[in-house]
């Protein structure tokens, strides 16, 4: 299987769908309705209202919208990774990747606020590595600023990736204070629009207008299923950051400043938890977007043939495991 995903083929993008439909079968055969939570912001709750209509005539509808939304993600994610040659050689890995990991927590599966996020993670990712060596990238820096912005909007936790978007324009240009204000000037825009409407629409509030950010110890149920998840999600990542730094040295530069981008965003993916926490594991899947990344390198650069392929279906029996013997979706 991993090696029919290693050819840059039109046909693994049938076969990606198929597999991404096979390993997330139990999401389709018991229903996710999403709920509002205190940390999704007034965006999503807008959006949620407007789909209940059809939700409600239509016991599928959010399973189908997840992973539409998850089939994209992966589809945009391998484009940018072959694309901007982050690997020696175009693949579907990633996207295979993406699909395997996010199967191993039943809460990756779910339409919520964080996997709305990740698409506007992903536009991010793709105009950050854009701007380098561009000799005027101020429109491209505030669209970044923006759609993080607008990110707030659906999910309060993710203006923890403005320290991600700062600490990358550290790294892909020179430093110009006015590309740094242009960037925060972005951010805030969708806040003073949003605060024009309430003060036209008389429902100013002072305290509902600021986002509210609290930290704090995630509190998780452990388990065995747990640790499994976690064990098949750090090994890869652990073998694919060492491949990625054995071939370092034989890549360009903007390619390396790529994946400073993406291991930088997924350490800002790791303080997620601990702002708002919550008692689920749907933050954690914006970390999945860099891990899949890593993931790829694994099944690619691996040069014992048998471990990616045993690799591959040790992970899709433990999700198949999960799925069906152990506590389920």
């Amino acid at each position: 299987m991993t090696g029919l995903f290693k050819q840059k083929s039109p046909a693994n993008l049938l076969l990606l769908l198929i597999t991404g439909v096979l390993i997330k079968l139990p999401m389709f055969m018991n229903p996710h309705q999403p709920l509002s939570k205190p940390a999704d912001g007034v965006l999503f709750n807008i959006i949620l209202h407007f789909f209940e209509p059809a939700a409600r005539s239509f016991n599928l509808f959010y399973p189908l919208l997840a992973f539409a939304l998850l089939f994209i993600q992966a589809v945009i994610l391998t484009r940018f990774i072959n694309n901007q040659r982050m690997m020696n050689k175009a693949t579907y890995l990633p996207g295979m990747s993406y699909m395997l990991i996010t199967s191993l927590m039943p809460e990756w599966n779910y339409f919520s606020a964080p996997l709305l996020v990740n698409s506007i993670l992903l536009y991010i990712l793709s105009g950050l590595f854009n701007i380098y060596n561009k000799q005027n990238a101020k429109a491209a820096i505030f669209n970044i600023g923006l759609a993080l912005g607008i990110a707030g909007y659906l999910f309060i936790s993710s203006l923890i990736f403005i320290v991600w978007i700062l600490l990358a324009l550290a790294v892909m240009r020179p430093f110009r204070l006015n590309e740094w204000m242009i960037c925060l000037l972005g951010i805030t825009t969708p806040f003073y629009f949003y605060a024009i409407y309430t003060v036209i629409d008389g429902k100013w509030d002072w305290q509902e207008f600021v986002p509210h950010i609290t930290l704090g110890l995630p509190s998780l149920k452990q388990s065995a299923w747990l640790a499994g998840s976690v064990f098949l999600i750090m090994i890869p990542f652990l073998t694919g950051g060492y491949f990625v730094q054995e071939n370092l040295r034989r890549m360009l530069i903007n390619v390396r400043k790529g994946w400073s981008l993406l291991l930088l965003f997924l350490l800002a993916a790791l303080l997620l938890p601990f702002v708002n926490t919550s008692a689920t594991f749907e933050n954690w899947i914006m970390a999945m977007v860099p891990m899949a990344a890593f993931h790829a390198c694994t099944y690619l650069y691996s040069t014992w043939r048998i471990f990616p392929l045993a690799l591959f279906w040790i992970t899709v029996g433990f999700v198949i495991a999960y799925q069906y013997y152990g506590p389920g979706w």
